[in-house]
């Protein structure tokens, strides 16, 4: 059937990278299985058991490795609609491909051997591919805050204007937040657990057999499984899976980048409709089919839409953890081939768009500095003030002649619309003569912003560069996005 007569998910066929598409593919898990019953890196499952004593040959060996991409998935799909279960299926497929093996193929296994020990795999490598990413985004904004890190500009509370900040500083609490979320992903990956050969209900009962009661054996099996595969842990016990609650932590630690990321793009979204700073904007682009005139910020637009679709993927997870029955249920199985894959793919885009608007942010300093200038003479009164007592006034006096030509002033914008015309009031009031001349430096905006330019370099070189120097050889490249 032509695929456009079908549905498809945006994730894969419009948004998501190559390398994230196919780490969820069909053909990167069911290679991944047959990896796990027979060769990957080392040795899996049926050369760590050759290797115990069970009687395996090299030839069996070699034909299931020579057979890992042989996979007849039109086989495998008849065989699962006529068995109603995925894994006999290609256990049966992977039989014909390698018939010396059949026998041996799955021996001791339980079908989460292979199904859950392939998702934590895929989930590693998915995080690995993750990673490199949000510490671009990072890198990105550091270069963009250290540029920009003397800029004043209106700090806002409450979405209305508050005292100075600077453009970098701002950029610096977005990198903060994910500074987080990559620790929190690196502490993910690095304390991942395997699952390991447990069994049907987790206790090992199938290899203690498999191995006449030799404890020892089962232990090893489990450990040589572990360490053939890349993981450096172990669950002590399970039930017949993993549990699910690491998928939580996984899709709670994915769904917190996705909070941080729709924070940033939801302020360069008010930033762009203030005129001060504005995401990418291609020559050829168009805002509005209506509106010739618009920029809008479609790509911060896409990152906060596609981040609220990560983050109620955690519920997901969540409810799924919550009701896993005794040793298991099955109804995880297809949540689960749901929220895991579309909560990696996602990430995945918003990184990718994120980085893009990073590489590109356009500033406008003089549209700043007019917002600045439009506010700055309020936040100035109480240097006005301080200033005229050093003078030799009155401050309780100083106090009620600036507080009126402030309400004049405020009159002025609120009423009239017109500019803040609070200095020319002060420059025309006889009573704050004695400070006219000072007028200008009180004003200085710069000396508003406090130590914002030396935290902003503070941070980039000690904590952010801490953060990258793991990725210091995956910085380079740039990011684009297609549609």
């Amino acid at each position: 059937m032509d695929p456009q007569m079908q549905y498809q998910s945006q994730l894969t066929s419009r948004y998501a990278s190559k390398e994230m598409g196919y780490n969820f593919s069909n053909h990167k898990k069911f290679s991944t299985w047959r990896k796990l019953w027979g060769f990957l890196l080392w040795w899996i499952l049926a050369k760590a058991e050759q290797k115990l004593g069970i009687t395996i040959t090299d030839k069996q060996l070699d034909e299931m490795e020579k057979n890992i991409d042989n996979i007849d998935y039109e086989m495998a799909a008849a065989e699962e609609k006529s068995r109603r279960h995925d894994v006999m299926a290609h256990v049966y497929t992977f039989g014909v491909a390698a018939p010396k093996a059949a026998p041996i193929i799955h021996l001791g296994c339980t079908s989460c051997y292979v199904g859950d020990n392939a998702d934590l795999i895929i989930i590693r490598d998915a995080i690995n591919i993750i990673l490199p990413k949000l510490a671009r985004c990072i890198d990105r904004l550091s270069k963009f805050a250290l540029h920009h890190k003397d800029l004043p500009c209106l700090g806002f509370t409450h979405f209305q204007p508050a005292q100075l900040t600077t453009v970098g500083k701002r950029a610096c609490l977005w990198i903060s937040d994910l500074m987080m979320d990559l620790e929190s992903l690196s502490k993910l990956k690095n304390e991942m657990k395997f699952r390991g050969v447990k069994g049907t209900t987790g206790t090992q009962a199938s290899f203690l057999t498999l191995f006449d009661g030799d404890h020892d054996k089962v232990e090893k099996l489990d450990e040589l499984v572990t360490q053939f595969a890349g993981f450096t842990k172990t669950y002590t016990v399970t039930g017949q899976t993993y549990p699910r609650k690491f998928d939580y932590t996984v899709l709670s630690t994915l769904g917190g980048m996705g909070a941080s990321i729709h924070k940033i793009c939801t302020d360069i979204r008010l930033l762009a409709s203030m005129k001060e700073i504005e995401e990418p904007f291609e020559k050829n682009q168009i805002g509005s089919s209506a509106m010739a005139y618009k920029r809008n910020p479609m790509r911060s637009e896409r990152c906060c839409g596609l981040s609220r679709h990560l983050m109620t993927l955690v519920a997901d997870a969540q409810n799924t953890a919550a009701v896993q029955w005794l040793e298991r249920t099955l109804d995880d199985s297809s949540n689960r081939r749901l929220c895991i894959s579309e909560a990696f793919l996602t990430a995945d885009v918003i990184l990718n768009t994120l980085q893009n608007i990073t590489e590109g942010l356009v500033v406008y300093p003089c549209v700043i500095g007019r917002h600045v200038n439009q506010e700055l003479p309020f936040m100035a009164t109480e240097n006005v003030i301080m200033e005229m007592v050093k003078a030799g006034g009155n401050r309780q006096d100083c106090h009620e002649e600036i507080r009126k030509l402030s309400q004049l002033a405020s009159k002025e914008v609120k009423e009239y619309g017109r500019d803040n015309n609070l200095v020319e009031l002060i420059k025309s009031c006889d009573y704050f003569q004695p400070i006219h001349a000072d007028l200008d430096k009180l004003l200085d905006a710069k000396t508003f912003i406090g130590r914002a330019p030396q935290q902003v370099i503070k941070f980039i070189k000690n904590d952010v560069a801490y953060a990258l120097a793991d990725y210091k050889e995956q910085l380079e490249g740039t990011a684009e996005v297609n549609v």
